[in-house]
């Protein structure tokens, strides 16, 4: 039923029109099959991360301001690019807590998923958005954005010594690590029942496929290390005890050097 739920609150044609967008407007793409991380990043030119900070907290204050509409990846939307799934998973994990909502964003930037989705969260008895991210991005987030829902924390350990979250969102950030099974690891060992995966990369390789990925200029001139993780070697690091209760496809999609699918799923304790 929840399957059907989630296929439901997916427009086919939105989800096409925004792929179309990724591929053909902002051109990104992945390219290589790099044995090492190290060697991926010695083909990348990186990032200057002061400005992608600064012109993502400049495009998400318009969003707060009510001055623009929607921001994702620091480019601003004159509508908001719903990530409707991860929004049915979140709506589902508060049902299940008596309307409680409380997130902890890891990568989460300066609220972007948050701000997407604010208009659904009045609603809810009571909401808390726990970002956990770089230093600069916590410095940033708290001095512009944070607020009696809104919260940032430099790590996981301090998120949890302030809150409990009933719900982990892991959108667009496993693939960036240097050693992602180490964080799903210790997410999926955290005292919370639900973790909710968007906007990652997947193929029906054996094994995972590192690249570099290219950023055009467009949204800032970027190059850096980014696994495809293989389907069957990412789900056998879920261990017994989760269970996957959907799986959906995410708003991202752009050249791989293999056949790539962006996905997403839901997981849950088995005991719930």
């Amino acid at each position: 039923m929840f399957k059907d739920f989630i296929k439901l609150l997916t427009p086919p044609i939105f989800v096409e029109g925004y792929r179309t967008i990724n591929r053909k407007k902002f051109g990104l793409y992945l390219h290589g099959d790099y044995s090492s991380w190290s060697e991926a990043v010695a083909d990348s030119s990186g990032y200057d991360a002061s400005h992608i900070l600064e012109k993502t907290r400049d495009a998400l204050l318009k969003v707060k301001n009510n001055e623009a509409v929607h921001e994702m990846d620091s480019i601003l939307f004159d509508e908001i690019q719903y990530a409707w799934p991860v929004l049915a998973g979140l709506m589902w994990v508060a049902a299940q807590s008596d309307g409680h909502l409380n997130v902890l964003d890891f990568g989460g930037s300066l609220g972007s998923a948050y701000f997407q989705k604010r208009h659904f969260l009045p609603h809810l008895k009571k909401v808390r958005w726990n970002i956990v991210e770089q230093p600069q991005h916590v410095e940033t987030g708290r001095q512009w954005f944070e607020d009696d829902n809104l919260k940032f924390h430099f790590d996981i350990e301090e998120c949890l010594a302030e809150t409990q979250p009933n719900v982990v969102l892991l959108s667009s950030v496993l693939h960036y690590l240097e050693h992602p099974y180490r964080l799903l690891e210790q997410v999926l060992s955290l005292p919370c029942d639900y973790v909710l995966i968007d906007r990652t990369p997947f193929w029906e390789g054996a094994v995972d496929r590192l690249c570099v990925q290219n950023v055009p200029p467009v949204i800032y001139p970027a190059s850096y290390p980014c696994w495809i993780f293989s389907r069957q070697r990412f789900q056998l690091h879920i261990p017994e005890e989760w269970k996957l209760v959907a799986e959906f496809d995410s708003l991202d999609n752009f050249p791989s050097p293999v056949k790539t699918t962006w996905r997403g799923m839901i997981l849950s304790r088995k005991s719930f």
